[in-house]
């Protein structure tokens, strides 16, 4: 089979989702990858090449579609990144077995325009929290049937006996992710803040401003150390023994790769109760859920002061890892989905007519669905993907925005 993927880029989730996978991959399959737009940071690009699948930059939307005609299989690592949308909209494409990879969880914006559920002859999830989809409970019969979900988060491949026996406990707590409280849920400074005993925590990550500014009103602002950025998040884990993930209700991830790494080393994560970390964590078996940031601060507590609980679940959770979140059976499961479409023959997918022909159309259909009435969207001005400042940087001049 020759598989081609066509991606905006190879960076974070997607990517390290791949280079794994490729790793993973043990059957006579030609993989390459087709990106939209030139890497920034080429390091999973390079070890996915070095693998010897090829990675190339599209000369334009003419290559993309004769590169589609080539191959057996399309891939669309599908996001709400604006040169995807472009591509979408306006390549030329052939015939072709088309599969989306769904990157975000669509339960919140961005949302998944879904056309594309019905439009691709296999539409593939991250996470089974995105069936709940009201689009996806309202379809039926075949079209139901081409549905599926495949993780993309991984945890370390390690062997329990090459885990330090006895994690130190100078910073018990700790998180590892975006820190920007787009996805982090401010309340984790107020549940460090009210825990009964003077215990530290780590944020590992880039910090926004207001992120700092937040940590420095905290009550106890010693208790926050704010790491940076890492190359190595099996290190940075490794030095805690508790992951603490509270996420906004209505955040965009879907299969958190920080929360399974962090399962797959021994920790125990405490979570706040939202669709995407419940499909993740098997509430006081692998980890908790809390409905609230008080009920963090309890959990929290009661972990701190039960040091054997907290060894008992997590060789649960670091169980569970090694087998539900690992990249051999995501390889399986997606040549499976391959091969089943194999036996299928090539058709016309007509993509703009869910895209729309504008960047205002493609940015609105990351936002609204069909019918929705369509507010005025604000601007943050953070050059953060998916918004509508990085639609409008990517066609400034585009009439659209006028």
């Amino acid at each position: 089979m020759n598989i081609l993927h066509v991606t905006a880029h190879l960076g974070g989730g997607v990517g390290k989702a791949h280079a794994g996978l490729t790793g993973a991959m043990r059957f006579p399959a030609r993989q390459s990858f087709l990106l939209l737009e030139g890497p920034r940071d080429r390091r999973y690009a390079d070890e996915i090449a070095a693998l010897g699948r090829p990675v190339d930059i599209a000369a334009g939307l003419e290559d993309v579609a004769a590169r589609a005609a080539e191959a057996d299989i399309v891939q669309i690592e599908f996001w709400n990144h604006p040169k995807l949308f472009e591509c979408l909209a306006r390549a030329d494409f052939p015939v072709m077995r088309a599969v989306f990879w769904c990157h975000v969880s669509g339960l919140f914006k961005p949302v998944i325009p879904p056309g594309f559920l019905e439009e691709a002859d296999r539409f593939v999830f991250t996470s089974p929290a995105s069936l709940e989809l009201a689009a996806v409970r309202a379809m039926t019969g075949p079209v139901r049937e081409r549905l599926a979900v495949i993780g993309s988060a991984y945890g370390f491949d390690i062997p329990p006996s090459a885990l330090p026996s006895t994690l130190p406990l100078d910073i018990p707590i700790c998180y590892l992710g975006t820190v920007d409280f787009v996805k982090l849920h401010p309340g984790f400074f107020d549940a460090i803040d009210s825990l009964s005993t003077d215990a530290t925590a780590a944020i590992w990550g880039n910090p926004d401003p207001e992120v700092e500014a937040r940590a420095g009103t905290m009550r106890h602002r010693d208790r926050i150390r704010l790491m940076g950025q890492t190359s190595d998040p099996r290190a940075a884990l490794s030095g805690s023994r508790i992951f603490f993930y509270p996420l906004q209700p209505d955040h965009y991830g879907t299969a958190e790769n920080a929360l399974v790494e962090a399962m797959s080393l021994g920790m125990v994560p405490v979570v706040l109760a939202n669709p995407a970390e419940c499909a993740i964590v098997q509430q006081g078996q692998t980890g908790f859920v809390a409905g609230s940031i008080a009920e963090c601060t309890d959990i929290l507590d009661m972990l701190l002061a039960d040091p054997d609980r907290v060894a008992e679940v997590g060789a649960n959770a670091r169980a569970v890892a090694a087998t539900a979140f690992i990249a051999r059976r995501s390889a399986r499961q997606f040549i499976d989905l391959w091969s089943g479409l194999m036996a299928e023959d090539k058709r016309l997918h007509d993509f703009r007519r869910i895209t729309g022909n504008t960047p205002r159309q493609w940015f609105e259909a990351t936002q609204f669905l069909p019918g929705e009435t369509r507010d005025a969207v604000s601007d943050s001005g953070k050059h953060a993907k998916g918004t509508l400042s990085h639609f409008r940087a990517a066609f400034p001049d585009d009439p659209s925005w006028d």
